[in-house]
């Protein structure tokens, strides 16, 4: 413990490291927050479990649409500029939503709409912030700087669904909103106090070029075809669930709004303690395991989560869904940025982005399925199918 990878990191790390930590925090707090809130409102105002999906199905929808471009234009700009202006635009968007329902005009398709604005800044977190944050403490360090940095991601499923479920029964949605643009004023002070900057690259050659150098190193390493198989199978058939919670909540498990945001955080305290633990004791020789089995885990808690009649026992399940989300989402990006040179770490963080973006097949499938047989039978269904995916793919996988 004395000489541990967290310590290491802790007494090495810059105060930039931090900083661009703290962003993370911020910004998926928010996400949180909206997310549940807006699940929630949305279901109220339209009993369909279809258009609640969609809502977090928007926020993924860009990743696929953008992630790669984005990755390679990441090389051509300043990061530092860049993730200030993405967090900007999502501060301002809060802002027009806690507006809109102060004058009453707030409508579905309004939170629709942010949803998807929101998630074009969230597909910019891999090739932007967090290949800051991988300059910053260097490439040894990377995988204990990636466990601190998703231990934010998890702790944030812990306050975001609680402030947001309480927030909804003692303000409405505009406190909700009105909280996640003061949020949004820190992570901006935080960013502008960040002192590193990466060069830009030197190769002014065209993006399509780029991506296409970067395809073509993703299919000539095996490693990276196998981590990019299993961020599939996991968007599609394991995180969409989160959208059912919800929904779950208040038909199967007869919860309100404040119960619904309890159950939803018990998914951000099992990833959080995940996430400590990594960054306590994970060393490189375990990063597969960890990734893989992260998976297994999750999608088995899945169908036990979909299954539960009782609230304590549905907690649980998603307590464990948050410690093997921990070591999927810690590692996911950690064995790209590993695997990858360093002039192309933008554009194969991209590439990942976009497989991190199939996410809108998931949920439009689980949507499509939950309004037919049930959300809880629906998500029980997909979790199955998960496993099945992953057994049948396992010749791409185990060279991770």
């Amino acid at each position: 413990m004395s000489d541990s990878p967290f310590r290491r990191i802790v007494e090495a790390s810059a105060p930039d490291f931090w900083r661009l930590w703290y962003v993370g925090l911020i910004v998926s707090t928010v996400r949180w927050l909206e997310t549940i809130v807006v699940g929630v409102v949305v279901y109220q105002r339209t009993d369909s479990a279809f258009l609640v999906s969609m809502m977090t199905m928007l926020r993924l929808l860009p990743m696929s649409l953008f992630g790669v471009f984005l990755g390679a234009l990441a090389e051509r700009f300043d990061r530092g500029r860049t993730l200030l202006i993405v967090v900007l635009l999502m501060s301002v968007t809060s802002a027009v939503l806690a507006v809109l329902d102060r004058i009453g005009q707030l409508e579905v398709w309004h939170l629709a709409f942010a949803s998807f604005i929101n998630g074009c800044g969230w597909c910019t977190d891999n090739p932007v912030r967090r290949v800051m944050m991988g300059e910053v403490v260097g490439r040894e360090q990377m995988g204990t700087a990636m466990s601190l940095d998703v231990g934010a991601t998890n702790a944030s499923r812990m306050l975001g669904p609680a402030f947001g479920g309480f927030l909804l029964v003692e303000t409405g949605i505009q406190g909700a909103f009105v909280l996640s643009v003061l949020m949004y004023c820190t992570a901006l002070w935080a960013i502008m106090t960040v002192r590193s900057r990466i060069p830009r690259s030197a190769d002014s050659g065209a993006v399509l070029a780029r991506i296409s150098e970067g395809l073509a190193l993703v299919r000539s390493d095996k490693r990276l075809i196998g981590v990019l198989v299993v961020t599939v199978i996991y968007n599609i058939f394991a995180w969409p669930f989160t959208s059912m919670i919800p929904v779950i909540g208040r038909d199967r498990l007869h919860l309100g709004p404040e119960g619904v945001g309890l159950l939803a955080t018990m998914d951000g305290v099992g990833a959080f303690a995940g996430a400590l633990l990594l960054a306590l004791w994970l060393i490189p020789k375990w990063y597969g395991w960890s990734y893989l089995g992260g998976v297994v885990c999750y999608l088995i808690a899945v169908v036990v989560f979909a299954l539960a009649q009782s609230p304590v026992l549905a907690g649980t399940a998603l307590l464990v869904t948050g410690l093997g989300g921990a070591g999927f989402a810690t590692m996911q990006a950690t064995l790209v940025y590993l695997a990858a040179p360093a002039e192309m770490r933008s554009r194969l963080l991209g590439v990942l982005t976009v497989c991190i973006g199939t996410g809108p097949i998931g949920f439009l499938w689980l949507g499509w399925l939950a309004d037919r047989i049930g959300a809880h039978s629906a998500t029980a269904v997909t979790g199955v199918l998960g496993l099945l995916a992953l057994a049948a793919t396992s010749r791409w996988w185990k060279e991770i």
